[in-house]
């Protein structure tokens, strides 16, 4: 890569950047191209260049963004320090904290911007096949009830993937939060207390 090519990805990813910490901090909505471009310290058009239009922008930085969640998400299944038990935790605490954020942002990704949903969807499908091995891993080592097929597994997956494309975020980030660690909890332990928070 030459110079010119490094400085268009410092650009691009100062771009990135500003779009997505405005995005969540205020609602993809409320954020107008112009104020991106002040924050990440480049013109309009510099923006308008790199990326084309808003939704061109919005597509872009969302998308990488959930891809980059999903990748840390895997990372954790794999890590070898850490046991199953803590690897589930680690997820639900990771899912609270990504829901930690402005509920516009959140609603505005799930019920928006038809491209940018079948774009998840598409990520979120790719990523299956690696939940249901980190799962089959957790049947191996005790953890997930050995009785349960692969194929149950998926189709109760996508059956939550269902529900939360429904899911309506409200006003209150703490509520957000709260919903999103009771989500994990029940996808990994039921309804059933945890045997090991008693």
């Amino acid at each position: 890569m030459d110079g010119y090519q490094v400085r268009t990805e410092k650009k691009k990813e100062s771009i990135r950047k500003a779009a997505l910490e405005l995005f969540t901090n205020l609602g993809i909505d409320k954020v107008s191209q112009a104020e991106i471009a002040k924050k990440a310290n480049v013109s309009p058009v510099t923006i308008y260049n790199h990326f084309g239009t808003k939704d061109e922008l919005v597509f872009d930085v969302i998308s990488g963004y959930i891809e980059e969640e999903w990748k840390n998400r895997m990372e954790t299944c794999q890590r070898k320090d850490i046991s199953f038990h803590k690897k589930i935790e680690k997820l639900i605490f990771d899912t609270a904290d990504s829901s930690n954020i402005n509920p516009e942002f959140l609603d505005t990704i799930v019920h928006g911007y038809p491209a940018l949903a079948k774009r998840i969807n598409e990520i979120y499908n790719e990523y299956m096949p690696r939940v249901i091995a980190f799962l089959e891993a957790g049947k191996q080592s005790g953890y997930v009830d050995p009785d349960l097929s692969a194929e149950s597994i998926l189709v109760y997956l996508q059956l939550l993937g269902k529900v939360a494309n429904e899911l309506q975020f409200t006003d209150d980030q703490v509520k957000n939060s709260k919903l999103a660690k009771d989500m994990a909890k029940m996808f990994f332990y039921g309804l059933l207390r945890n045997p090991d928070e008693k």
